[in-house]
């Protein structure tokens, strides 16, 4: 297992706080924080509904890209009423492989906290990008 030698505790602070100040109700119970190549924070929240919803995770994929940062280095999640750090769903692993496969992804708790790659938490996974047809 790859691990990376750094957590990046600032994105934790920025997750916490959106969790802490945002995330009210039943509707936006997890934040999500990702940090772009260039620096740039990027939070976001889920958008849960009976029907389903997306994750924290995946609207952070969205936002992130709606203000032009298409690549993400490194991104943690953070549940409400004081949860702490909360890994990705199996979705938002496979998700998070197929548009960043070099992401890093904070996980654990308290001493705990950890740095790992995206392939570390999706072992012998499906590459979607490998399974494309060249329209070459």
């Amino acid at each position: 297992m790859t691990q990376a030698p750094h957590v990046d505790h600032e994105l934790i602070q920025a997750a916490t706080h959106v969790a802490r100040t945002r995330c009210r109700g039943d509707h936006h119970t997890m934040a999500a924080a990702g940090r772009s190549s260039d620096g740039l924070i990027i939070t976001a929240v889920n958008a849960y509904h009976f029907t389903g919803g997306p994750c924290a995770e995946l609207v952070l994929v969205g936002t992130a890209a709606a203000q032009g940062a298409y690549e993400l280095d490194t991104i943690v999640s953070v549940g409400d009423r004081d949860r702490g750090v909360v890994p990705p769903c199996g979705r938002c692993r496979q998700v998070l492989l197929d548009y960043f496969p070099a992401l890093n992804v904070i996980v654990g708790a308290g001493s705990e906290l950890r740095t790992l790659c995206i392939t570390d938490l999706l072992p012998e996974s499906y590459v979607w990008a490998d399974h494309q047809v060249d329209a070459d």
